[in-house]
C-alpha cells in the first residue's frame, strides 16, 4: 500500500484539482450546497450499492465521488468564510479523540459493545452535542433505517428486552392488531398497526444481529433476479406477461429459484 507522505501528496493535488475546477469550469463554478445536495446524496446510494455487490472497483470509484462532495462543501464553507477542510478535519480529530477515551485516555473497553455504550454517553456531554438520547437521528433518514437507529439507541442507555427471545411476543401481538383492524375495514388504524408489526420486526432483526436494511435489499435483488427469469422465459416463447396464468408464472419462478439454489451465489 501508499506510504503516508504519497496519500498526502495525493489528497493535495485533489485540492488543487478541485480550486481550479471552482475557478475555471462553469458547471463546477454555479454549484451551491443546495444545487449539490441531491447529487450527494445519490452519490451514497451509488456507494452503497457498489458495497453490497461487493464490487471492490466500484466501490473505489464511488468513494472518490463521495470524498469530493465531501471536500466541495468544504470549498464552498471557505468561500462564505465558515469554515475549511482543515476546519473539518481538526473538528473530525478531536471528536474521534474525545469519544475515544479508551484508546487516547484511561478508560477501559474490552468488547464493542462497551465502545458504544461510552459513545452514546459521550455524545452527550458534548458540547453543542445531542441534548437527548434519540436527538442524534436524522430525521431524513429512511424510515427503515431510522428505526433501527432508534431502537440500537434506545439499548445503549438500557431501554430493550431483558431476553431477546421476548421480541416474539411483542411480534405476534403487533401481527394480531394489524390483522384485527384490517378486518375492522380501518385503514388509518391498520396501517399504524402495520407500522407497529415493521418496527416490531426490525427490533427483532437488532436483537439477532441482522441488519433489516440489508436483509431487504437482498429479497430485493433476488425477486428481480427471479421476476427478471419469468419474463425473459415468457419472452423467449413469442408471449409477455399480461398473457401468462399465475400458474404458468409461478412454474417459471420455481424454475428460477431451483437454479439459484443449485447453483448459490
Amino acid at each position: 500500500m501508499h506510504t503516508k507522505e504519497e496519500k498526502m501528496e495525493a489528497f493535495g493535488r485533489f485540492l488543487d484539482i478541485l480550486d481550479e475546477l471552482r475557478v475555471k469550469c462553469p458547471w463546477d463554478r454555479k454549484q451551491t450546497n443546495e444545487s449539490l445536495r441531491p447529487n450527494t446524496i445519490e452519490e451514497t446510494y451509488e456507494l452503497c450499492d457498489a458495497l453490497i455487490r461487493e464490487d471492490k472497483n466500484e466501490i473505489c470509484k464511488e468513494l472518490g465521488d463521495v470524498l469530493l462532495h465531501v471536500a466541495f462543501y468544504a470549498k464552498i464553507g471557505s468561500e462564505t468564510g465558515d469554515f475549511d477542510i482543515k476546519d473539518v478535519c481538526d473538528r473530525l480529530c478531536d471528536k474521534l479523540i474525545f469519544r475515544h477515551p479508551h484508546v487516547f485516555g484511561d478508560v477501559q473497553a474490552e468488547t464493542a459493545g462497551q465502545v458504544v455504550e461510552n459513545w452514546e454517553q459521550l455524545k452527550l456531554k458534548e458540547k453543542g452535542g445531542n441534548k437527548t438520547v434519540l436527538s442524534g437521528v436524522p430525521a431524513a433518514l429512511p424510515s427503515l433505517i431510522k428505526a433501527y437507529r432508534i431502537q440500537d439507541k434506545a439499548r445503549n442507555v438500557g431501554f430493550d428486552w431483558e431476553e431477546r427471545s421476548q421480541v416474539w411476543d411483542k411480534v405476534k401481538e403487533e401481527i394480531q392488531e394489524f390483522q384485527t383492524e384490517v378486518e375492522h375495514m380501518d385503514r388509518d388504524k391498520a396501517e399504524q398497526e402495520f407500522g407497529d408489526v415493521l418496527f416490531s420486526l426490525i427490533n427483532a432483526a437488532r436483537l439477532y444481529h441482522i441488519n433489516p436494511d440489508n436483509a431487504l435489499e437482498q429479497t430485493n435483488q433476488k425477486f428481480i433476479r427471479r421476476f427478471n427469469y419469468v419474463e425473459e422465459h415468457t419472452l423467449r416463447q413469442g408471449r409477455n406477461l399480461k398473457e401468462m396464468t399465475l400458474a404458468e408464472m409461478d412454474a417459471l419462478w420455481n424454475e428460477a429459484k431451483a437454479l439459484e439454489q443449485s447453483h448459490p451465489r
